[in-house]
């Protein structure tokens, strides 16, 4: 999910730990354009103070209005609409004729948001049903490819699993991407069998793992919401566990290292019986080109790219070392000016 729905829930999940009353909004239909997909959320605190987004910020500032004013008074969910009419949407920062159709829900300890946060920490894919009449909530095991449904007044949502990164190595690379994958609300885990790399290594809210890298990749059983990326820069590490990830349902596996090194690797690769489809799905040089130089400024650039593969940008659209180095030949540049890992 995303992370800044995990953000509402976790929210959410502290409000009422405390015994504020609060109310949890999520986007069920939009007809033309809408700032915010179905199934986006929004939590408001009693107190006003608001988590989330179901728009582009009109749609919030009259939600948080009606509490302000009313308190949170709602025993059961409502539905309700915004934007209409032309006018409507005007008022509301929907494009001209747009409607977006919301589920208001009062929360509480029978809420089971605490459950759903707990369910989805164990890399779960859960669906959670609301009953509009009777406000009964129920969490149940999520089916691959579901999506946001309203049924016989039961509005379900699917929550989960989240994103995980796998890293080989805990170099200073690796412990600006893990903050920022961290921020980005990925479950990150390092993996490095060196004592002398791992020890005294902490990221908060990272895991690090002792294990070899490719037993790490096997037990984890990757799936399509899984990242890996080696940056050890030494084969013994890097090569087994990029075999075990290419074969793997991982959405992006990436190594470091120059364009050199990068071709060296897939013909060792290939000694291994990885094929040519599967050595296609390779990033290397890892991440994309932005003229990186830092450790920082390379976590960023690494990020970027995974967040394009993520959010299915295609190749071709996508600025890589490799292309950036072509480019910069072809117009009489010079390649030591750009970096190649």
């Amino acid at each position: 999910m995303d992370s800044i729905d995990l953000e509402v829930l976790k929210t959410a999940a502290g409000w009422i730990a405390d015994g504020q009353r609060c109310q949890l909004v999520t986007v069920i239909k939009t007809w033309g354009s809408s700032p915010r997909p179905i199934g986006a959320l929004l939590a408001i605190c009693a107190t006003g103070q608001v988590v989330g987004s179901v728009s582009g910020g009109c749609i919030e500032d009259d939600l948080i209005a009606e509490v302000c004013r009313l308190g949170i008074t709602r025993q059961l969910p409502e539905i309700v609409s915004y934007g209409i009419s032309a006018d409507e949407a005007h008022r509301f920062g929907l494009p001209c004729g747009g409607t977006i159709e919301l589920a208001i829900e009062p929360l509480g300890p029978d809420s089971g948001v605490a459950e759903l946060l707990a369910r989805l920490d164990r890399h779960e894919l859960v669906a959670r049903s609301l009953d509009l009449r009777s406000g009964a909530v129920t969490l149940a095991a999520g089916a691959a490819g579901a999506v946001l449904q309203l049924d016989d007044a039961v509005l379900t949502s699917v929550h989960g699993p989240r994103w995980r990164l796998f890293i080989i190595g805990a170099g200073q690379l690796s412990r600006f991407v893990a903050q920022v994958a961290t921020a980005m609300d990925y479950h990150v885990t390092v993996c490095d069998p060196r004592e002398q790399y791992r020890s005294g290594w902490q990221v908060a809210g990272v895991r690090v793992v002792h294990l070899m890298p490719d037993d790490l990749v096997l037990e984890s059983q990757l799936d399509a919401r899984s990242a890996v990326l080696a940056l050890t820069h030494d084969p013994k590490l890097d090569d087994l566990a990029l075999m075990e990830a290419l074969k793997s349902d991982a959405f992006y596996v990436g190594a470091i290292g120059s364009r050199a090194n990068n071709a060296s690797r897939r013909e060792r690769l290939k000694l291994f019986d990885v094929s040519d489809a599967q050595l296609a799905r390779l990033h290397g040089p890892v991440g994309l080109y932005i003229g990186s130089k830092t450790p920082a400024e390379i976590a960023i650039s690494i990020l970027a790219e995974m967040t394009a593969v993520k959010n299915g940008v295609p190749r071709s659209q996508q600025l890589n070392h490799a292309t950036a180095l072509n480019q910069a030949g072809a117009e009489g540049g010079s390649a030591a000016c750009v970096r190649e890992d």
